[in-house]
């Protein structure tokens, strides 16, 4: 754990905070999970949010809040007294002040925006009236609040762009609440709707727009699909489709509804799980009418993805159904049977289709080819018009508008800026739109792709990124981010706060894990259910082939991930702690047999499983990481962190985790501490103003360059 490098330093830190972590009470819990003993020692600290905790036991609260003030005032003693942590974060800071800006959404004229500069806390939204005229301040959530915590979380403008309907939310709780503003007035409008509203479709006269919101917010499983009409009391909304509210699709991810733009089609998707969701054709023409809603069933009880939009009468419906990397066919909706679809685009044996979107006239397909993102255009026949030329391998997406050939292309990569494009579509000439002024030199980076066989020989792919001329002596400082889930991709990305990593010799590792989407939906569902642990395996095969290569070494190992990529590091950390130096997981899932009684958690169910299904107990048993801590053993430093308004994840996994390794770990807390962080501000991550992501970015890259060795290695070169 390269005790002796660190040694002199950590004693010199200690004995500026002279802290030991707080003690934690044990109040031994057991359950039976189908013939199994179970032992939970920190129940409590789950709060009175549980439901084996009586609401009656009125202090439960109050001894967690206090608790984790402790954990918490434990943490910012070390992590604020560590040396260089005012040089990192002053550097940390120059880089997060560089300006964010979205691809714009375009309307008529006018382009609608949202953008970041210097030390603005959150987004601003604005307005041009042409491509590149002068921006117009819409909405600024900076004046909002003192703290900065309220942030724009979507907007939408209508189909001519003369009405805006948008929402914030706090503090990160994602509960969103609409509003509507005139644009060309700037004044906003009576209509308000609370309920983490989200997902607009605006009706072509722009007089309603279909919506989706919860019933009950603190009920993550009541969606709705409403109809509202501007000026009309949200409380009169029509209730066009709600989630159903018994058996077995109760607490999946529910509805989604699509509306054409001539608003004239509804294409219902409900979700049965992460890699299944049945997809319904409804004639929105009879609703309007009359309030029928027939929802005529395209796919339906089979483990598929499918999505689409529609042109005229036609659904161009994207589907993994017989085509695991997706394929397109077009359905006649006045005539929706299998056996008159027609394949517009067939499916590609190594590129993955991740979106399918429309300009005037043609279709765009957003593939990935080998992690890396490749863009191709057609007609609306399916008949290639060639593909559109990207500065480079990287990540990139289209935004297009059906009323027109412009578009605006974002593209990034490691080793370049989020850049936005404007360009036309027939011609496919470029020019940049928006382009950051990054203080660093992105040609000083080496970006590599590799590929290493996982446990049981599957070749897994891995992006490499370090500094130019490295020597791969063993021992680099290593960072290796993973996160293997959900049919999410790992891509190319540009992370300006590495660079000062890098520039001091260390090494950034991305695994293209099972469980994301990068090959399809093969690839994702072996790393789901009782194939989880292939994730775990290839994570670690990872970490073994960056030391087998010179890359580093156990002692100048990290690992990070946050949410799902936080239970794969917490999962690393009980699986193979001696391979490791340091460990963060944020935002994490921890305790995998009790996770689905939390807020929104079973919706993850299809996922990951439940233990109340007695053949997935024994799975999840197997890896879940807090059944998984051996007392007595020497584990890695590692800082969890949560936030106490996360409506995803519940902290109650964070502060249990942390309980029981500092309580377990054999290791020297001075030197390997376990910390805890939960963030009384924020939420799973989602608008957290400027101030605080710079403290939490400082943070983790602090705790990582103590651990591996980066402040000894500046404390050498500093005169």
């Amino acid at each position: 754990m390269n005790k002796l490098l660190r040694a002199g330093l950590v004693l010199s830190i200690f004995a500026l905070t002279g802290t030991s972590p707080p003690e934690t009470k044990v109040e031994t819990v057991y359950d039976d999970l189908h013939g199994s003993r179970i032992e939970d020692p920190y129940r409590w600290l789950e709060g009175s949010s549980a439901p084996e905790i009586s609401e009656e036991d009125k202090d439960l609260d109050r001894r967690v809040s206090d608790w984790t003030d402790a954990q918490n005032e434990h943490t910012r003693s070390i992590l604020d007294g560590l040396p260089y942590r005012e040089v990192v974060e002053k550097r940390l800071r120059e880089l997060m002040e560089v300006g964010h800006v979205s691809s714009p959404a375009m309307r008529g004229t006018r382009y609608f925006y949202s953008k970041r500069e210097g030390d603005q806390a959150q987004a601003v939204l604005y307005l041009r009236e042409a491509a590149f005229g002068p921006p117009r301040v819409l909405l600024d959530p900076n004046t909002m609040d003192d703290e900065g915590l309220t942030s724009l979380s979507w907007y939408t403008p209508n189909h001519d762009g003369s009405i805006l309907a948008y929402g914030t939310h706090w503090a990160g709780d994602e509960n969103t609440t609409l509003y509507m503003m005139d644009v060309e007035s700037g004044d906003l409008l009576s209509d308000t709707i609370a309920g983490k509203v989200r997902t607009v479709f605006w009706h072509p006269d722009g007089s309603g727009f279909f919506y989706h919101r919860l019933a009950d917010v603190e009920n993550p499983y009541s969606r709705q699909i409403k109809y509202h009409i501007l000026g009309r009391d949200p409380a009169e909304d029509a209730l066009v489709f709600e989630q159903y509210k018994e058996g077995p699709l109760a607490t999946t991810w529910g509805p989604y509804g699509f509306v054409s733009r001539d608003a004239r089609w509804m294409v219902l998707t409900y979700w049965t799980g992460t890699d299944s969701n049945d997809i319904y054709a409804i004639n929105l023409e009879a609703w309007f009418e009359d309030g029928t809603f027939e929802m005529v069933p395209l796919i339906k009880d089979k483990r598929v993805t499918s999505s689409g939009f529609v042109i005229d009468n036609t659904l161009y419906l994207t589907t993994t159904l017989d085509a695991p990397n997706k394929r397109v066919v077009a359905v006649d909706l006045e005539h929706p049977e299998p056996e008159n679809w027609r394949t517009i685009l067939a499916e590609r044996d190594h590129a993955v289709l991740r979106s399918l979107g429309r300009a005037e006239g043609m279709l765009v397909a957003r593939y990935l080819t080998y992690a890396h993102t490749q863009i191709e255009l057609l007609d609306l026949d399916g008949k290639s018009l060639g593909e559109l030329d990207l500065p480079g391998l990287g990540t990139a997406s289209l935004s297009t508008e059906p009323d027109r050939t412009e578009a605006f292309l974002t593209y990034t990569s490691f080793n370049e800026p989020r850049t936005i494009y404007r360009l036309d579509l027939v011609n496919k000439e470029r020019v940049i739109w928006e382009r950051p002024d990054v203080p660093v030199d992105p040609e000083l980076l080496s970006v590599k792709q590799v590929w290493y066989p996982s446990k049981d020989g599957t070749r897994i792919s891995m992006f490499v990124v370090h500094r130019k001329g490295l020597e791969l002596n063993g021992d680099n400082p290593t960072i290796l981010n993973g996160y293997g889930g959900f049919n999410i991709s790992r891509t190319p990305n540009f992370y300006a706060t590495l660079f000062p990593w890098m520039e001091s010799g260390g090494v950034f590792a991305v695994p293209n894990l099972r469980g994301g989407g990068e090959y399809g939906e093969e690839w994702h569902q072996a790393g789901m259910l009782e194939n989880k642990q292939n994730v775990f395996d290839d994570f670690i095969a990872a970490a073994e082939w960056l030391i087998e290569n010179d890359y580093t070494s156990p002692s100048r190992l990290g690992i990070t991930g946050g949410s799902n990529g936080g239970l794969l590091t917490g999962a690393a950390l009980t699986q193979r702690p001696e391979l490791f130096s340091a460990v963060i997981s944020a935002v994490p899932l921890l305790d995998m047999l009790r996770y689905q009684h939390f807020l929104m958690a079973r919706y993850w169910v299809p996922e990951y499983g439940t233990s109340e299904n007695p053949e997935h107990v024994d799975f999840l048993r197997a890896y879940s990481p807090y059944h998984q801590i051996k007392p007595g053993t020497e584990y890695p430093a590692t800082l969890f962190t949560a936030g106490e308004n996360d409506a995803r994840v519940h902290p109650l996994h964070a502060r249990k985790m942390t309980a029981r390794v500092q309580a377990a770990t054999a290791s020297d807390t001075e030197q390997e501490p376990v910390l805890l962080w939960v963030d009384r501000s924020a939420g799973h991550g989602r608008g957290k103003p400027l101030d605080l992501r710079v403290r939490d970015v400082a943070d983790q890259r602090i705790f990582m360059m103590w651990q591996l060795g980066m402040l000894e290695d500046l404390r050498a070169k500093t005169p």
